[in-house]
């Protein structure tokens, strides 16, 4: 009984986190962005380690990214940095959304 409580109130707990959207995510995804703002900023940032055509370097190769993770995933591990030695980048939602739509033109 004990079990199946615990196990319950885990499952509520999973719902309710994947049901709240994080305000920076929300913003994010809310807004049109500019493949061209977002060339400039991965050229500004992101080129050293996933290379001038994103063909991956230290970094992996970000052709075709956006097919096998969703946006929020992918902003996830820009602003975290989840797997190292990828850094964390704190950027504007509008920068954000940039360079989502260049890493969707990448595909």
């Amino acid at each position: 009984m004990i079990v199946a409580t615990t196990c319950c109130i885990l499952l509520v707990l999973w719902m309710l986190k994947i049901s709240q959207t994080d305000p920076y995510v929300k913003a994010t995804l809310n807004l049109q962005g500019s493949k061209e703002n977002g060339n400039i900023l991965y050229k500004m940032n992101c080129v050293s380690c996933h290379g001038i055509n994103a063909q991956g370097l230290v970094g992996p190769s970000l052709s075709g990214v956006s097919k096998n993770y969703s946006d929020k995933q992918i902003i996830s591990q820009i602003v975290n940095g989840e797997t190292p030695p990828m850094p964390s980048f704190q950027i504007e939602p509008e920068a954000m959304a940039d360079l989502l739509a260049y890493i969707h033109s990448l595909n």
